[in-house]
């Protein structure tokens, strides 16, 4: 099919163009659909006739029946619905006019469309690499072409495609727990197909002259925090409303910053992690990901537990959060009576640690006592469902069990830390059943505790990570909700605020980088100082008549010289003030003497004066030859000032200067730069004369960093582990501190090597995917996939 005039109602140009490779693309699409089904037909018959349970074998033969009888009317259905889609007219960009959304509408959509969606949403995500090269260019060349962003249900988009087929999948009668089989296929069958598709397409905008996407102009502004790849929308029209109605723009994916979500789609009405920026990077894309997979499992957490078979109110964005009605009386009973067996468990077995933070003696963390936990876990949970009285007490008690099951299966958490982890059921389980708002907002207290915690033991054996004093603190966390059991989230909103708190002290206190974040914090305030000096002084001297070579003296030197002294002695030292008044003497001995008087005093002070300039640069280690000439440039500078006849400067001038260099720290801001911060292991011993032989210093390049990479940098937890790919050695590195502006980060490994990294090259480690976190899934995200899993299989079982 040529791009060609071929309907009296295609749009006028520039537009012309653009519908018509829309017709082409989807005519290509059509053309290979016998060739996915046949496809599916083929995978549907081997999975048939594959040994398997009676069950398993005769639903995978239904499913094939099922394709075999209907495969024909959903492929004429399917290339119908494209064809039609693709042959209206497009709005000319009325869509994209201020978001790049869709007009703000209401509507009650049942949950077959909403349904519909998220699959086809999913779809398009798992075929995300394999198209992405290729959309990415397409949306490039028809957005120059056409000066608008495609619309969200535009036909080049991935999902557009699936929706359809999935839609006429169900409109010809196959059940969707067929599709759900089938679906993996189906994607594998697509995403070659539409690959192919968009380089046949591009090769056609080639013959027809159409800018390639390095050489379009850009011909459209995005608004601010506007998707440049927005997905099809699941927003008010889909039931699920505004992302940010959950919390989600701050934790759906916990460690990536609400500039960074803007950018993905967060609170757009979007749906979550489709779209990447042009060029992602690798850091980026690993980000997006996994912030899909958090808002797909709550999604369909939320779905799960709002349909009617279970009950649970307000879980739904626009629904009314309704308070919950007290657990049953006999669910209730349970729950108090196994927490109190629990404490006293405790208390009879390790009489002197219960109940507190005190050393505990050992327990058994073995495989089979973990195996005995989990077990525990799901007996527990049986008993309990029976004691309950409604659908939604049951389906939480078995989702929450599900959760604990898959955390306590965790075996990159240490098992000591999972031993204290499972005690936790019954109190999250409380909050759950009084709050359901625990099973869609990602911000929930419990959930964040849990998924903090975690994270700072992912991984790792307790041994190797100063586990005692982290599995202390644990240990005292849990303590104290089993203590208040009544509070809710009060209580996990409290240990959680002192969990960071324990946090921030541990590193501090910790022997192997107790020392060096001293020091950076030292090099931090010395070069913001230093800046903020340079600064102060050019004001100082912005209109007097100082000669050139002391103003270079001045702002490249003893600046620095000034920074180092308050840094080591302190502002009000009086090694520091002796400093800053030589800064001022040098002023006024460099400037014009017609006096005699003048001359006279300079020629006094000079011994004093130049001795104090060598004692000020050997604070900044600028000694030797390099002094030398430093002190020798301002010795001629004084001689010429002997025979100027140039105007002297005013003695009171002279005055307020070494009055407002005496409180220089009362003049200067907080918002020092230090992007072109030199730094180096060797600049840090010789600033500071400390030894950095553990420390490996990774400063700034030249390297373009990404605006949401610095901004995720920047707001990093401490704790977490990361694997740091650093000239080729790979090491396993813990995040322990960050400098008061957060110009400087410490990473330490478990040999006691730190890693020093400033804000720039952090974000172009992240970027690179050089700096990879190991767990970008939340613990308590994971658990709720895992749980999904098993009620999708077996979903009597939140009966």
């Amino acid at each position: 099919m040529a791009l060609s005039q071929s309907s009296s109602t295609a749009p006028a140009a520039p537009q012309q163009l653009g519908w018509q490779a829309r017709l082409r693309w989807v005519h290509g699409i059509c053309q290979g659909l016998p060739k996915v089904a046949r496809q599916l037909d083929e995978f549907l018959s081997n999975q048939s006739s594959a040994v398997s349970t009676a069950k398993e074998m005769q639903e995978w033969r239904e499913a094939w029946v099922g394709f075999q009888q209907n495969k024909d009317a959903w492929l004429q259905a399917g290339a119908q619905a494209l064809q039609q889609a693709a042959r209206k007219p497009p709005s000319g960009g009325a869509e994209s006019n201020a978001s790049g959304s869709a007009p703000l509408t209401f509507e009650l959509l049942s949950d077959d469309v909403v349904e519909n969606r998220i699959l086809a949403s999913r779809m398009a995500l798992a075929m995300g690499e394999t198209l992405q090269p290729g959309f990415e260019a397409m949306r490039l060349r028809i957005q120059a072409l056409e000066g608008h962003e495609l619309a969200s249900r535009d036909m080049f988009r991935a999902e557009t495609i699936c929706l359809h087929l999935v839609e006429q999948w169900l409109g010809c009668g196959m059940e969707r727990k067929h599709l759900q089989r089938a679906v993996e296929p189906l994607q594998n069958a697509l995403a070659p197909l539409m690959e192919s598709e968009y380089s046949i397409l591009h090769k056609l905008l080639d013959a027809k002259g159409v800018s390639k996407a390095q050489d379009a102009p850009l011909r459209v502004r995005r608004t601010e925090g506007g998707p440049s790849t927005g997905a099809m929308h699941l927003g008010a029209s889909s039931g699920y409303g505004n992302a940010s109605d959950a919390g989600w723009t701050n934790s759906a994916m916990q460690y990536m910053p609400a500039g960074m979500a803007a950018g993905l789609g967060v609170g757009t009405g979007m749906a979550p992690g489709i779209a990447l920026p042009p060029g992602a990077s690798a850091g980026l894309g690993m980000l997006a990901r996994a912030r899909h997979r958090a808002l797909d499992a709550m999604n369909q957490l939320r779905q799960v537990l709002s349909q009617p078979a279970v009950g649970i109110p307000g879980l739904m964005p626009g629904t009314p959060v309704v308070p919950m009605p007290p657990a049953s009386a006999a669910l209730a009973q349970a729950l108090q009576e196994q927490q109190q067996l629990m404490a006293a468990e405790l208390q009879a077995q390790y009489p002197s640690a219960a109940g507190s933070a005190m050393a505990m003696p050992a327990m058994d963390y073995s495989p089979a006592a973990i195996g005995q936990l989990v077990n525990l876990v799901r007996e527990r949970s049986a008993d309990w469902k029976q004691k309950a009285e409604t659908k939604s007490e049951k389906a939480t008690i078995e989702v929450v069990a599900l959760m604990f099951q898959s955390i306590l299966s965790e075996d990159r958490l240490p098992p000591s830390i999972r031993v204290w982890f499972a005690r936790l059921q019954v109190p999250v389980l409380r909050v759950a059943l009084a709050e359901p708002q625990f099973f869609s907002d990602l911000n929930h207290p419990a959930r964040k505790l849990i998924d903090r915690m975690g994270s700072c033991v992912m991984g790792f054996d307790a041994s190797s990570i100063n586990g005692n004093a982290l599995e202390t603190e644990i240990r005292r966390v849990v303590q104290v909700i089993e203590q208040y059991p009544e509070t809710g989230q009060k209580v996990f909103a409290l240990v959680l605020r002192e969990f960071e708190e324990f946090l921030t002290r541990h590193f501090a206190q910790n022997r192997s980088t107790a020392k060096i974040t001293s020091v950076a914090q030292q090099v931090e305030q010395k070069e913001t100082l230093a800046i903020q000096y340079t600064i102060e002084l050019r004001n100082m001297l912005t209109d007097m008549p100082v000669r050139e070579e002391v103003r270079d003296f001045l702002f490249k030197s003893w600046a620095d010289v000034l920074a180092m002294a308050t840094v080591r002695y302190g502002a009000k030292d009086a090694r520091a003030m002796r400093l800053k008044q030589a800064a001022s003497e040098l002023v006024w001995s460099a400037s014009a003497k017609p006096l005699r008087q003048e001359r006279a005093r300079v020629i006094q002070g000079l011994p004093t004066l130049l001795q104090t300039l060598r004692e000020g640069l050997e604070l900044v280690s600028v000694t030797g030859d390099a002094q030398s000439a430093a002190i020798k440039v301002l010795t001629d500078t004084l001689a010429q000032a002997f025979m100027s006849k140039t105007a002297a400067i005013p003695a009171e001038r002279i005055e307020a200067m070494a009055k407002r260099l005496a409180e220089l720290e009362k003049y200067i801001s907080e918002d020092g730069k230090l992007d072109d911060m030199p730094l180096s292991s060797e600049s840090i011993e010789l600033m500071l004369g400390v030894d950095a032989g553990d420390l490996n210093v990774i400063p700034n390049t030249d390297s373009l960093v990404e605006p949401a990479m610095l901004e995720w940098a920047q707001s990093l937890e401490s704790g977490r582990w990361f694997t740091l790919d650093h000239n080729g050695a790979r090491v396993q590195v813990q995040y322990v501190w960050h400098s008061r502006r957060k110009h400087l980060h410490l990473f330490a490994s478990l040999d006691g090597h730190c890693y020093l990294l400033q804000a720039q090259r952090m974000a172009t480690y992240l970027q690179a995917g050089l700096l990879a976190v190991h767990d970008a899934e939340a613990l308590t995200v994971r658990a709720t996939r895992d749980a999904l899993q098993k009620i999708q299989a077996n979903p009597e079982r939140l009966a």
